[in-house]
């Protein structure tokens, strides 16, 4: 998903960055391999190369750990060429020739795949009886309903409850605007589910679709309603009507690997995890320049009004890709 032109298309479309690939394979040949990425261009926080901004990972397309090496090279000079800060490469698979070429690992994450085969029964009975399975029945039985859809209405319920969430976890909302850019340009690929009681919005997720894969992407909710199992209703679903389509694969996206919290969810869902490496050219310490904003932002978003928290997503995001 994170490799089509319709993502690349909404990532531009909101944040303006400009986006790009480099290959091995000549003007006249077929493309054999390349790395997507974009360059972010900040007056806040500099200028780089990131493949690729908002994006769980990105997978460098190439067969052999000697193309990747000869790509890696490609990228640092681009990054000379354009004085660029750095350039990150978000990577599930491991190469050796990674530290012979000054490309260390500066942040790590766990990746958490589901598997989907063997239809919906097979996939319900390997969940946590008492996390998973008994949450998702007491939802059915709360009178819970959801709605599926892509268009203005549930797109407002879904930020809405994007906003509160963030605001709890003292983080700032991404802008309204880039979902409704991943719906109109992933168009059928993309699905907000939007969970109601008694006519009131009080959960949602977004997932996207590609292939045989269905990515969890974004999720929100009232945690007044975490009682009634509302989230895992939602997740279950989503994932019975991906499996009802031919889907093979949840994607679940990243987690901090120290968040515990959020690795257990995951893995009571039966989802097996992988590591995520966030390659970075030149090495040494990561850039300090989020310090002092990580400090403030926590309280600045518990006390904003919920239209001055969406403008301070909407004019700081594009500059912490």
């Amino acid at each position: 998903m994170f490799h089509t032109r319709e993502w690349l298309q909404a990532l531009g479309q909101t944040y303006g960055y400009r986006p790009a690939a480099l290959t091995t394979s000549g003007p006249n040949c077929k493309l054999s391999n390349g790395v997507v990425f974009c360059r972010v261009q900040s007056w806040f926080t500099g200028r780089r190369l990131v493949s690729l901004p908002f994006s769980d990972h990105c997978e460098p397309l190439v067969g052999t750990s000697e193309d990747f090496a000869t790509l890696l090279s490609s990228i640092q000079e681009k990054a000379r060429l354009e004085n660029c800060s750095y350039a990150e490469v978000r990577s599930t698979r491991a190469f050796s020739t990674i530290t012979s070429h000054g490309w260390p690992e500066m942040r790590r994450y766990f990746l958490h795949r589901l598997d989907l085969r063997g239809g919906p029964a097979m996939v319900f009975s390997n969940f946590h009886s008492a996390c998973v399975q008994r949450r998702i029945g007491r939802a059915e039985k709360s009178g819970i309903s959801i709605r599926e859809g892509r268009d203005p209405g549930i797109l407002k319920d879904f930020y809405q409850l994007v906003i509160e969430t963030r605001r709890r976890h003292g983080l700032l909302p991404p802008p309204k605007i880039w979902f409704a850019n991943v719906a109109k340009y992933l168009g059928r690929s993309a699905l907000i589910y939007c969970a109601y009681k008694d006519g009131r919005a009080v959960g949602a997720i977004l997932a996207l679709e590609f292939k045989n894969t269905l990515y969890y992407k974004n999720g929100a909710s009232l945690p007044q309603f975490h009682k009634l199992g509302v989230m895992p209703y939602l997740l279950w679903h989503a994932i019975h009507t991906g499996i009802d389509r031919g889907l093979k694969v949840l994607d679940w996206g990243r987690s901090d690997c120290d968040n515990l919290g959020l690795v257990t969810f995951k893995e009571r869902w039966n989802a097996e995890r992988q590591p995520i490496s966030y390659l970075r050219w030149p090495g040494g310490r990561p850039s300090a320049d989020r310090t002092w904003i990580r400090r403030l932002l926590p309280a600045t978003c518990k006390i904003a009004p919920a239209n001055c928290l969406a403008a301070l997503g909407a004019f700081s995001y594009r500059h912490f890709a």
